[in-house]
């Protein structure tokens, strides 16, 4: 199963501009998001892709740095961007991960990418709910080609997997269904990046695990569990809807 993760990542935020070369814990945050990654088995590459605008010039530049694949596409069209970097590589699946996710959920990952081996389909589909920021979603490249070909709304664009969620086009895919364990259903849990508040908890986090980028997501979860008040930081802030 030839299966590449795709990494959208951008310097321009509304809330919080340049996020993900912002500094945690021994690094930055797009360091955590790519180490993390680069755990998942079977990934036969990890990618960054990011706009082509001037404002994200610092992020092809880290990349090359750190002998990172750096693919640039287009700011708002974010699923062109994701088609046109993955026909390059003509995977079976791809992974996308949001770069603004420093504690990503690594673990999940390989565990859905061997269920979609075992029962290979276009879309895995996810019973119960993890904190914000830690999931990953896998299409087959041709559900992701089948998306960029009809997929016409500003909502498709934007959120690259969007169309494959709305009710009337959930028959177009065939889906596989893996359920979240138990301990880790806490949707409650905000572990994103999107204003100063959520990076206050990412450095919190960060900092309590002396910079581990690696530290599994089952264990980010239960700290945040046994430490509520540091969970607090960022409870109040509400996810941006899609239009």
């Amino acid at each position: 199963m030839n299966v590449i993760i795709i990494i959208q990542a951008r310097m321009g935020s509304s809330r919080l501009p340049g996020k993900v070369l912002m500094p945690l814990g021994n690094s930055v945050v797009l360091d955590y998001v790519i180490a993390r990654c680069q755990q998942i088995p079977k990934a036969k590459e990890v990618i960054i892709a990011t706009s082509t605008l001037n404002q994200d010039d610092p992020i092809e530049e880290w990349c090359q740095q750190n002998d990172v694949i750096c693919f640039r596409g287009s700011e708002d069209d974010v699923l062109s961007r994701y088609y046109e970097c993955s026909k390059q590589y003509q995977p079976d699946y791809v992974i996308r991960v949001t770069a603004d996710c420093p504690f990503v959920d690594y673990h999940l990952a390989e565990d859905i990418m061997n269920k979609m081996e075992s029962q290979p389909t276009d879309i895995m589909d996810f019973r119960g709910e993890l904190p914000r920021g830690l999931v990953v979603e896998m299409v087959s490249y041709n559900a992701l080609r089948y998306m960029f070909q009809h997929g016409k709304e500003d909502r498709h664009r934007e959120h690259v997997t969007y169309y494959a969620k709305e009710e009337k086009h959930i028959n177009e895919f065939k889906r596989t269904l893996y359920t979240i364990p138990d301990n880790m259903q806490h949707s409650h849990l905000r572990i994103t990046l999107d204003t100063e508040e959520d990076y206050e908890l990412c450095k919190s986090i960060a900092n309590h695990f002396e910079g581990d980028v690696l530290i599994p997501s089952e264990e980010v979860v239960r700290f945040l569990l046994e430490h509520p008040e540091i969970a607090q930081i960022n409870a109040h802030i509400e996810q941006k809807p899609v239009v």
